[in-house]
């Protein structure tokens, strides 16, 4: 048995994979799959009475375009969505502080919370 851990759709799980068939196997059965511990992660803190920056529609996170903490005015452009091969630049609905809720690199889908600006 060996194991390891798979990431599906943001979440992370540890499987165990038994060996078939000696070398010449190309695939394993998967034997068990359970929630991998997650290890933690420093939150941002968000105020409560922030406003939530939501995906408009599925996409990659192309690029994050100010720092997290960082101070931003209504209608700046936060971050980059690439959709369908294009990019979209997504804005702030207002001034604040803004606390990222993505990284770099990540699929997300339409609605989900980009970011928080309080």
């Amino acid at each position: 048995m060996r194991n390891f851990i798979i990431t599906v759709e943001g979440k992370k799980y540890e499987v165990e994979v038994e060996e078939v068939g000696g070398a010449e196997s190309v695939s394993a059965p998967v034997v068990a799959a359970t929630p991998a511990a997650k290890a933690p992660v420093s939150a941002p803190a968000v105020s409560a009475k922030g406003e939530k920056v939501l995906s408009p529609f599925p996409g990659l996170i192309k690029n994050l375009l100010v720092e997290n903490g960082a101070a931003v005015k209504k209608d700046q452009p936060i971050l980059v969505l690439e959709a369908m091969k294009m990019d979209n630049d997504i804005t702030a609905p207002c001034d604040g502080k803004i606390a990222y809720q993505v990284v770099k690199g990540a699929n997300v889908e339409s609605d989900a919370v980009l970011a928080v600006i309080g």
